[in-house]
């Protein structure tokens, strides 16, 4: 018997296990609904405006230099990394830290590398082996456009002071609820992209100057940018980790079914072992 007091407990625990998990799918179902919403719509956006500064800025002039498109041999390294605040997401941490320690090794072996880290389970992992210029964990408490410009002002001021030479982000861009690719960006310096066709082909007005429109939306396309990874990786990590507890709660259910089962025999082996004493028991009082 003290057996199938010690299944029972474990079904107990299990149940209990299934009953968290499905709660925190329910949950981050929810919010994965407006997170993704809100991504969707910004996107267009977000894309329209980065190649309108690309091509702007790529048929300008070469006499006119903006600070945020200076191209300087690569020196010293920012990169923004971010993460979520929780656990309980599968790899979705784990997936950004792999991908920031690798271009670390490889890419920027040589460099002086510094990190700005956006959410606490990756500044957790990466202070023990690289420098945290700082972390901003409290965003996702408030992700809004403002304060992810307070953000974006102080590294483009890292950046145009020459403190750095090169500015990158690495996050999880969303693409569904069971799908979240990592991807790196460079946000500074901006690449001017001069497509002949395209040039050709658009006929623009500029008032009051070309200069002076690009000088205007290059500092706002930067923070959108940067706006734009914090909400695909808001997203993506409601997404990773409704699928994860979904998953959670199917493994939970399983493991209960086969704990019942085997209850259920122990059970079954314990009432035959009885009755079987119990005729024992009859036949030799009869004799």
């Amino acid at each position: 018997m003290a057996n199938l007091k010690e299944i029972r407990n474990r079904i107990a625990s299990v149940s209990s296990t299934m009953q968290i998990t499905s709660a925190m799918k329910m949950v981050s179902a929810a919010k994965l609904k407006k997170a993704q919403d809100a991504i969707t719509a910004m996107r267009p956006y977000s894309d329209k405006l980065t190649e309108l500064i690309q091509n702007l800025s790529g048929s300008i002039d070469g006499d006119t230099q903006n600070p945020y498109t200076e191209q300087r041999p690569v020196q010293k390294v920012l990169v923004l990394v971010i993460t979520s605040n929780r656990g309980l997401c599968g790899g979705f941490n784990s997936n950004v830290v792999k991908a920031v320690s690798k271009n670390i090794s490889t890419i920027y072996a040589n460099k002086k590398v510094s990190l700005i880290t956006l959410g606490k389970k990756g500044n957790d992992i990466l202070q023990k082996s690289s420098e945290i210029e700082t972390n901003n964990n409290e965003i996702f408490d408030e992700l809004t456009f403002s304060n992810a410009s307070a953000i974006a002002d102080s590294f483009m001021a890292d950046f145009t002071s020459k403190k750095y030479d090169k500015i990158e982000v690495v996050y999880n861009r969303f693409k569904n609820a069971a799908t979240q690719i990592v991807t790196t960006e460079t946000l500074l310096p901006i690449v001017s992209e001069q497509d002949d066709q395209n040039a050709a082909g658009a006929d623009y007005i500029f008032e009051p100057t070309q200069e002076n429109i690009v000088q205007e939306l290059l500092p706002k396309s930067i923070k959108m940018q940067l706006f734009k990874a914090l909400r695909d990786s808001f997203a993506s990590e409601h997404g990773a980790r409704m699928t994860a507890m979904h998953k959670a709660t199917d493994n939970a259910t399983e493991l209960r079914d086969q704990l019942k089962l085997s209850y259920n025999q122990a059970r079954q082996a314990a009432i035959t072992n009885e009755i079987l004493e119990i005729v024992g028991g009859a036949e030799a009082l009869s004799s």
